[in-house]
């Protein structure tokens, strides 16, 4: 605002200046009509004059108010474009060192997922083996259990086989020998004979 006031007040002084000049130059050339028209390149000292001390008129103006604003303007613009880029520069490191400690993070958690699967298998392989041992002892104790039971079942029906034996043979020895012993010494008898066979 202070500046268009600046830029107004230059531009009246300027015609209030070149006023003076303009009608010389119209008296000027109305007597000068007659006369032959001046060149391109003619130069006329009296506007020379006026047009230097208006010039150097409005640059004094200019250079007293409205170039400092106008410096003021850039260095202002100026100082905040280095501050922007200051920030944005510093924005960019923020947003890398972020990065990179996103990075690190993501990368201690790929590490820990991999030792969690890691100790995941590890854990199923011990398991695994654990369980097989488990069943192979199982096995082993009903297959042990099962030879017992056969060799229980092996002796008792052994057991009842010479008991038949016995009291087979003691019918037919006392048909063929027609003398009747009593039950107590034919089983003796036949006891120590299957014994005898055993061995």
């Amino acid at each position: 605002m202070r500046l268009l006031k600046l830029t107004i007040a230059s531009l009246a002084g300027l015609i209030a200046t070149a006023a003076p000049l303009f009608s010389q130059a119209g008296e000027h050339a109305a007597t000068a009509t007659e006369a032959a028209k001046p060149g391109l390149l003619t130069v006329d000292g009296g506007l020379m004059f006026w047009t230097l001390i208006v010039f150097a008129a409005i640059f004094t103006i200019l250079a007293k108010y409205a170039f400092p604003l106008i410096l003021g303007a850039v260095q202002a613009r100026e100082a905040a474009l280095t501050k922007a880029l200051e920030e944005a520069r510093a924005d960019r490191e923020a947003a890398a060192k972020l990065l990179a400690e996103h990075q690190a993070k993501i990368e201690a958690a790929r590490g820990e997922a991999q030792k969690f699967i890691a100790d995941g298998r590890a854990t199923a392989e011990t398991m695994k083996s654990t369980m097989l041992e488990e069943t192979r002892k199982q096995q082993a104790e009903l297959l042990e259990r099962a030879k017992r039971d056969i060799e229980s079942e092996k002796s008792a029906a052994i057991a009842e086989l010479r008991r038949e034996a016995v009291g087979l043979a003691i019918s037919a020895a006392g048909k063929v020998i027609e003398k009747n012993l009593d039950d107590a010494q034919n089983r003796k008898l036949v006891e120590g004979f299957l014994a005898g066979l055993k061995q």
